[in-house]
């Protein structure tokens, strides 16, 4: 059976909702959310006008993001139709090709916003629009670099607004087997290792690593990886490494690798002892946390771990976390490693410059932030307003930023950053030297060029 990819238009007529009509969640005027931008948005009449959303969200993401929409067919009239595949990445491009684009569309990482930037598939937003990132959002030069491409005339500009962010530079831990011990919540590198030894002296495992992730084994390391490179190089060095302006094997790579490898490579840190750490699927690593005794203390990961946690741990009572701190002596400031969703208007019109300026209100943050599963670096929102207390822990994570980054390897060719650097990773966590895995993975990326 030959399979082809509806256009956008035919998605939508499928499967997507309406934010025009429907109604508002939060009524308007009530609760301490900033009801000054939604008035402000009022002003522009977009009666009659149809704007079209496409992105990856379906399911309940879908209805979240239709929750946000509906303010601002509320307030301008416009028709908003949002659209949602999980074949996205495929859909936009085939789209954009036939010139029947959405006025907007949603993407999970910037890698392919560059692209249809340079083939002038993306309209630019404009100088202005930079500007506002870069005053509005903590760490606002880091967002507007990221949304930052080449378009097809050969000239740098914004293509993308970041809006709805993904937390990864966290440490998980158990409260009350802090409490037991006497340990302090670290407050920069150089303390998370002198309390990493303290664990041991106390005859604790500090803790527990696991790279197991079937197909995608490896991948948990590079996200450590990438945290390290943050923590021991200036932003620009990460971003040279991304792009393979500096070789993977270049010294600064090996040495964050290593720093990887001062937690991971130590039997005595790692539940299980180093041997365990690629076979051991992440999913599962964390649970030490929670048994007694417990078999660890600590575990980085991203914001969605919990949901890997046992049923019925209480945030906040059973489980907590803090932010991975930097090295203090470094003075790197507090760099923050995650990923997001980029809005770019593929097809331009007054209703999609519209919805731009009103992804910069705060209206449209705080409508998602009281619902679940968003965080901003917005600085003007009422941080009150997250949800759960661990949102509202983690956003705050996200406005004391001075650099944010995009996960490395989402944004490195397929070949590398899902495949040789995730191989390379277990190949590295079984006592490869980091020097050899870094070469090996640079011979990979050659090969594809």
């Amino acid at each position: 059976m030959k399979h082809t990819l509806m256009t956008a238009a035919a998605v939508a007529a499928l499967v997507a909702g309406t934010a025009s009509g429907q109604d508002l969640i939060f009524p308007v005027g009530e609760g301490d959310f900033n009801w000054d931008s939604y008035a402000a948005l009022e002003k522009t009449d977009l009666a009659g006008e149809q704007v079209t959303v496409f992105g990856p969200w379906l399911g309940p993401d879908q209805e979240l993001v239709e929750n946000v929409l509906a303010y601002f067919a509320a307030a301008t009239g416009a028709d908003v139709r949002y659209a949602g595949s999980d074949s996205f990445e495929q859909q936009i491009v085939v789209d954009a090709e036939a010139g029947s684009a959405p006025n907007v569309a949603v993407f999970p990482q910037p890698g392919l916003v560059s692209d249809m930037a340079e083939r002038g598939f993306i309209a630019p937003l404009g100088e202005e629009t930079a500007t506002w990132v870069k005053e509005n959002y903590a760490a606002g030069q880091s967002w507007v670099d990221l949304g930052t491409f080449s378009g097809p005339d050969g000239n740098e500009g914004l293509y993308g607004l970041f809006y709805k962010v993904d937390l990864k530079s966290l440490v998980w831990f158990n409260p009350e087997n802090f409490e037991d011990f006497g340990y302090d919540v670290p407050t920069s590198m150089e303390a998370l290792k002198t309390l990493t030894d303290q664990m041991v002296a106390d005859g604790n495992t500090p803790w527990c690593i696991g790279l197991g992730s079937g197909g995608a084994t490896g991948w948990p390391a590079t996200d450590w990886v990438e945290d390290m490179m943050l923590r021991t190089q200036e932003p620009a060095v990460y971003d040279q490494w991304v792009a393979n302006e500096i070789a993977f094997d270049d010294p600064r790579v090996v040495e964050a690798i290593e720093e990887f490898g001062y937690f991971a490579r130590n039997d005595k840190y790692v539940s299980g002892g180093a041997g365990a750490v690629a076979s051991t699927d992440f999913r599962d690593s964390p649970k030490g946390l929670f048994a007694s005794p417990p078999q660890c203390m600590m575990h980085r990961q991203a914001s969605f771990i919990p949901a890997f946690f046992p049923e019925g741990t209480e945030m906040g009572l059973d489980a907590d976390f803090f932010y991975f701190p930097a090295y203090e002596g470094k003075e790197l400031g507090n760099p923050v490693l995650g990923a997001g969703t980029i809005w770019s208007i593929t097809n331009d019109s007054e209703g999609a410059r519209a919805l731009m300026e009103f992804l910069q209100s705060p209206i449209a943050h705080e409508v998602w932030m009281a619902q679940q599963g968003f965080l901003t670096p917005l600085k003007s929102v009422n941080t009150d307003l997250y949800a759960t207390d661990t949102l509202k822990k983690m956003g705050e994570i996200l406005l004391s930023a001075d650099t944010f980054r995009f996960d490395a390897s989402d944004l490195m060719p397929g070949g590398v950053g899902a495949g040789s650097f995730w191989t390379g990773m277990v190949d590295y966590a079984g006592g490869k030297p980091a020097a050899d895995v870094a070469t090996e993975i640079q011979s990979s990326w050659d090969a594809l060029k």
